[in-house]
């Protein structure tokens, strides 16, 4: 599989320049993370994917759309591969929201309110980690999957610290 940390957020713009969470719930993609992603279409082109899984987080959706639509994916949206609750950020936009925000996106399987609670424990976020090790072992396709996701998940998955847009391939 692919594994793509999401562009840079407005949450993670204002952290950067402060030093202190901002308390921006679900943040939307800067202006220069949306540029990134813009051009993540170009980097990803020679990749043969067939299959987005993706964070219901709106800086992972966004992050998600161009690469879906130039390869004429509709992204699934998986909430295990969400980001530790642990700031303002990691609190999402109830399921409803969502749906009216992403008509095209299936939320049907999300909960209203499906994020993490703040704090999540390490225990549970291995927890995740594991199951979606699991899921992703048992895909016929899963060397053809990109997940877009956030930095805790990415960590406890791979090990290594990516920065925002950041991808790499990962072997289960």
């Amino acid at each position: 599989m692919i594994i793509l940390r999401h562009c840079e957020s407005e949450f993670n713009r204002l952290y950067t320049l402060t030093g202190r969470d901002p308390g921006v719930a679900d943040p939307c993609l800067s202006a220069q993370g949306r540029e990134h992603a813009r051009r993540l279409v170009h980097e990803l082109a020679g990749e043969h994917i067939t299959r987005i899984l993706v964070s219901p987080f709106t800086r992972a959706l966004e992050t998600a759309a161009p690469i879906a639509k130039a390869l004429g994916i509709t992204p699934e949206i998986t909430p295990l591969v969400r980001e530790r609750g642990m700031y303002s950020c990691d609190e999402g936009s109830p399921a409803s929201a969502l749906c009216s925000a992403w008509p095209r996106l299936d939320f049907a399987g999300l909960d209203e309110i499906w994020w993490s609670d703040l704090p999540e424990s390490d225990r549970h976020l291995q927890s995740r980690v594991q199951r979606f090790r699991s899921f992703m072992a048992a895909q016929p396709a899963s060397g053809e999957t990109l997940v877009v996701s956030h930095w805790w998940f990415l960590l406890g998955l791979c090990g290594d610290s990516l920065e925002n847009g950041d991808w790499r391939h990962e072997h289960l």
